[in-house]
């Protein structure tokens, strides 16, 4: 019996045992060195189908330009640092805040970080063995590595000796309950769409007592930071009056004429004027007449403090940015928490009021609200909701709507993000720009569309990149400053040594942040500023710290730069691909990887995200021992996933893939152990000395398989592993319903198996990247004359390696489409196939005198095929017919007997005892018995009586069978 679980379990320790993969790369590679990057995962999980997915792709390109005469390294590599671990530990210790952790203690913090990083290590070796994926998981590069670490120090002094670092003070996103800015990707990635609470609120002008300036916002707890309402110069505007509102006083309303017009043929205005208000436009004008004007603060808790630029507190600006598609035509200014109100505040000279801290909490001067977590991730309009519950209360209310959009989320965490003016250290990406999107150009994507496409725009659409972060278990940003404004920046260990005279055997906060550095201007301590390095900058360092480089390495990195493959999932245009870009043009001038493959992300079979709390889907081991790993492997590489589409895992596909695959690959191969297995394959110049005189089956194989190698090269040389898996699948199909059905009598006569064995060798060594198990075993149970220890061991067979006569594939097409033509005419007459016929005719010329007329013959069970007018089968069946086919249908449910009873082909001395009533079938088996003997691989046929036998139906007519052993 087939079984794929022990077949791969036995071909995994004959890898390890025979170190296979170790011979792979030992063997001989006269093309050089093929350079692949592997994108390091965390290890604080198992792996998941997403991984999966990037893992298989990252096998079979290795393997196959292995094959091709490369030597290709494959050292696996583990994320080590960030918000993924920090975030396991403080669940683990209870925390919800930062402040809890400096608590804790740093240290002890870092330490329990680092005690984690590395808990499902075991389990994804496990996995990715289980795979089948051939990786250097002993030598693993760990991005928390002190020569790891050292690399990136060196990688981020280079950025600074160029000029391309900087400190700024900017709006950004931060996390409150992480306190920490966030990255551009970072922020992309976590979006969600939550419901929230616009509101449209009344200033009241100081010189215009009674007339209300509207402003509109979708972030209430922002107006206590309130410093100045922006207006359009050019944009028209208009005061009207509001009388007899049952819900807002009576008095003078300031808002855009477009808003105005908006609201005057809403609902709510015919509900308001149902309720007896009246509106009334008492003046029109530009904006620019209200620039200057001062207005009434909602909230007045700065109206005596000390504030730098107190003197343009709350007062109307213009500013270009204003526009009526939402909202009033007025926008609320609060600098501490909006890029534009910030760029607006430093042109207008406006004052800043940060009255939130990095926790996401008001400070105590928000009397009314101090406290209070201004995002809570419970219910994110608790506090705005309060705010509301004020401004109704002190009639600066005018409107409130609930509405739903898309916010962004903590990637991490859930918590929803803030805008936040704060200091952060800056990559100057904007002054890259051009370089990067000129070197871009040089990236060959697969698909080709991401290349302008997600990655392209996202390029375009680069500012520069925020890499400090407030937080702990990271690489650290190796800089040291003094109070007196002094300032150095370190590149190696050997540097920070010499400086300071400590020795350096880790460069972690916990550890670092105690090295001290005598100024060499004041003479006082120099401290190590207290950022860490956003996680991708160590993972966009990967290339270069890997190596250790440029402290070792050094020589052969510069050779093999950059790499020529890298694969990963399409989120990843957007941070591994586009930092590894970044560091690379800005470092060496050059692209980091010359072709991607961008896989797409698998889902649940109902559309959903993978969960285990919502079990909806089969655990990984769970498919590999059921299915096995080959089926696994050949059913992601052939889905939309590989084409950077979403593909809703089925089991039902892998099942398919398994029957349609793996097992007619079994099938082929047993049928082929059945007749051959003690015939050795001949060698390539042997089987092209004679493929001219073979059969034309035998011709048609070798060409086709030669066309589908050819075929399979070209695809895979640009990467083009879904179009490969095609023609795998295509070939595999012919091979078993056309080859293998057709030539089935030659075999039991022991001909075509030099051609059958040949074609085996040659597809073990096609699908060896694809199916490394099967292809292995049946490589492994063949009589080679050059045998290798494993076919992972072989060469890929060279294009036009196998020449053959194109027009024996064109011939064989037509006389396929001949077999389908007479099927579908016998399918019509209600004629079964084993039933023989006198002849077929065809219209088509062409096809007619291309056909292989034996081939269409047999397949047709017809004894002459004609040209005529039109397609037509002779259905006239003499006596002589029906004689031949009972015949038929006896041979064939005899040959299904000798299956149940467990009886191959060379289990030869068998008697065939029968027993009928029926007169004709007495006759057939008399008349016909050396067919029956060869036909059913019997020695002796004998009549008998009173058989307690199986009985079968022969056209309505009864006999008993009965084979005995001799």
């Amino acid at each position: 019996m087939f079984s794929i679980k022990e077949i791969e379990e036995k071909i995994l320790n004959f890898w390890k045992e025979n170190k296979i993969f170790q011979k792979s790369l030992e063997k001989k590679a006269p093309k050089g060195e093929y350079i692949f990057y592997d994108g390091p995962p965390f290890a604080t999980g198992t792996p998941h189908y997403g991984n999966l997915v990037a893992s298989i792709m990252k096998d079979v390109v290795p393997r196959y330009w292995t094959m091709k005469g490369y030597h290709v390294a494959r050292r696996w590599g583990w994320d080590c640092h960030g918000l993924p671990i920090e975030n396991i530990v403080e669940k683990e210790l209870g925390f919800k805040s930062k402040k809890e952790i400096l608590d804790f203690g740093v240290d002890k913090f870092n330490e329990t970080c680092r005690s984690k990083v590395l808990t499902y290590v075991e389990e994804w070796k496990k996995v990715i063995n289980r795979l089948g994926r051939w990786a250097d998981m002993e030598n693993a590069y760990k991005t928390m590595d002190l020569n790891y670490m050292e690399s990136v120090w060196w990688v981020f002094k280079q950025f600074w000796d160029k000029g391309l670092v900087y400190e700024g003070y900017k709006s950004l996103l931060i996390c409150p309950r992480c306190e920490t800015t966030l990255s551009q990707y970072e922020v992309a990635e976590g979006y969600q769409n939550i419901k929230d609470i616009s509101v449209t609120v009344k200033f009241e002008l100081v010189d215009e007592p009674g007339t209300y300036i509207l402003a509109w916002t979708t972030t209430s707890w922002t107006l206590p930071g309130n410093v100045a309402l922006a207006i359009g110069e050019d944009v028209d505007y208009v005061k009207f009056s509001l009388k007899g509102h049952s819900a807002i006083s009576d008095g003078n309303y300031i808002v855009s004429r477009h808003d105005l017009g908006q609201y005057l043929i809403s609902d709510e205005y015919k509900k308001d004027k149902k309720a007896g208000a009246d509106v009334k436009v008492v003046q029109e004008f530009k904006g620019r007449e209200l620039v200057g004007k001062k207005y009434k603060p909602l909230f007045p808790y700065y109206l005596d403090r000390e504030i730098p630029n107190k003197e343009n507190i709350y007062t109307i600006v213009s500013a270009d940015f204003v526009s009526t598609e939402d909202g009033t035509g007025v926008v609320h200014i609060a600098p501490a928490y909006g890029e534009e109100d910030m760029v607006l505040g430093q042109k207008k000279k406006l004052p800043m009021i940060q009255n939130v801290g990095l926790d996401g909490r008001f400070y105590d001067e928000v009397k009314d609200f101090a406290g209070l977590n201004v995002k809570p991730i419970e219910d994110t309009k608790k506090t705005d909701r309060l705010i509301i519950e004020y401004l109704k209360k002190n009639n600066l209310l005018f409107s409130e709507e609930e509405f739903e959009h898309s916010y962004p989320h903590c990637w991490r965490c859930d918590t929803p993000l803030i805008n936040y003016a704060t200091a952060s250290w800056f990559i100057k990406v904007l002054e890259l720009k051009p370089k990067l999107l000129e070197l871009a150009k040089e990236i060959n994507w697969f698909p080709a569309h991401i290349k302008e496409g997600r990655f392209g725009k996202w390029l375009e659409g680069a500012y520069d990149w925020s890499i400090s972060r407030q937080r702990f278990w990271a690489s650290v940003i190796p800089i040291w400053q003094c109070e007196c404004g002094e300032t150095i920046v370190f590149g190696s260990v050997k540097e920070l040594e010499e400086a300071s005279g400590v020795k350096i055997s880790d460069l972690h906060k916990h550890i670092i942040d105690k090295v001290e550095i005598p100024c060499k201007k004041c003479g006082k301590k120099m401290k190590r500023i207290s950022d860490v390095l956003d996680t991708w900058f160590d993972s966009g360092s990967m290339p270069f710290a890997q190596e250790h480089y440029p402290f070792e390495n050094k020589e052969k990195f510069d050779s093999n730069f950059p790499a020529q493959f890298i694969a990963e999932g399409v989120d990843q245009t957007r941070a591994w691909f586009y930092y590894l870009h970044v560091i690379a043009t800005a470092i060496k001038e050059k692209i980091s990887f010359q072709n991607v493959i961008v896989n797409g992300i698998v889902l649940a079979e109902d559309g959903k995200k993978m969960s285990k709390h919502l079990n909806n889907y089969t655990d990984p081991m769970e498919i590999m021992e059921k299915y096995g790993s080959d089926a696994l492997r050949f059913y992601l590489l052939s889905s939309p996933v590989m084409a950077a589409e979403n593909l809703n895992f089925s089991d039902k596909g892998i099942d398919e893939v398994y029957k349609k695959i793996i097992l007619l690959l079994s099938n082929i191969y047993s049928f082929y152990q059945m007749y051959f297995a003690d015939k050795n394959v001949p060698t390539r110049s042997e089987i092209m000395a004679k493929i001219a005189s073979a059969d034309p089956m035998d011709q048609w194989l070798i060409a086709r398989l030669n066309n589908v190698t050819e075929e399979a090269t070209k695809l895979l040389d640009k990467y083009g592993i879904v179009g490969t898996t095609r023609h795998i699948k295509d070939f595999i199909d012919e091979f078993s319903t056309w080859y293998l059905k057709l030539s089935r009598d030659r075999f039991k006569k022991g001909s075509g198996g030099e051609y059958f064995g040949f074609a085996l060798f040659e597809l073990s060594k096609l699908i060896a990247p694809f199916m490394p198990f099967i292809s292995e075993h049946i490589y492994q149970n063949l009589k080679l004359v050059d045998k290798k220890e494993s076919v992972h061991l072989e060469n890929w067979t060279k294009e036009n390696d196998l020449t053959i006569d194109p027009e024996v594939i064109k011939r064989m097409r037509l006389t396929q489409r001949a077999v389908e033509i007479g099927l579908a005419l016998r399918a019509s007459a209600g004629i079964k196939i084993r039933q023989p016929l006198n002849k077929i005719s065809f219209k088509d010329k062409e096809m007619f005198k291309n056909i292989f007329v034996d081939l269409v013959k047999q397949e047709l069970n017809v004894r002459d095929v004609v040209l005529g007018e039109e397609d037509k089968l002779d259905t006239e069946i003499s006596g002589g017919l029906k004689e031949e086919g009972m015949l038929r249908e006896l041979s064939r449910q005899i040959n299904q007997l000798r299956k149940e009873n467990n009886l191959s082909v060379k289990d030869k001395n068998v008697v065939l005892e029968y027993e009928t009533k029926n007169r004709a079938l007495a006759a057939i088996i008399q008349k016909f018995q050396k067919e029956l003997k060869e036909n059913c691989a019997c020695a002796e046929l004998a009549a008998a009586s009173g058989l307690t036998a199986k009985e079968l139906n022969i056209d309505g007519e009864k006999i008993k069978i009965n084979l005995k052993k001799i």
